[in-house]
């Protein structure tokens, strides 16, 4: 079991950045893969970025490629994903996610994540 907490979330205006953390508590951090995930008002939950477990690979959703990175520090037991040129479409409820196989077919989908955070809101006002 893993207990995740998601911070930074805030509200920015566009074009501005945000970090969010997600702080993880329980099992040995660097066994899990690692997700963020979003839900706007009215949609269903989407991917946004990914992590294998040593952090060797990243994978992004289309919309956010270039200007969010995800990153990881197995020290610290945390998941960062820093978001620049953010975009009023950004506004969400921003989710982690974890998963401890060692191998999930789909970094990008939802349904492979065991464990999630409580969410952390963001808001991109114009």
């Amino acid at each position: 079991q893993v207990q995740l907490v998601e911070s930074g979330g805030g509200l920015v205006q566009a074009g501005g950045s945000l970090r969010l953390s997600c702080t993880a508590s329980g099992r040995t951090f660097s066994w899990y893969y690692l997700g963020w995930f979003r839900q706007a008002p009215g949609k269903e939950r989407e991917f946004v970025a990914a992590i294998t477990r040593s952090g060797g690979r990243t994978t992004y959703a289309d919309s956010v490629k270039g200007r969010f990175t995800i990153s990881r520090d197995n020290g610290k037991n945390t998941v960062y994903l820093q978001m620049n040129s953010l975009q009023r479409e950004d506004t969400a409820v921003y989710y982690c996610a974890a998963d401890s196989r060692s191998y999930i077919l789909n970094m990008r989908d939802l349904n492979e994540y065991a464990y999630w955070g409580q969410g952390t809101q963001v808001t991109v006002s114009s």
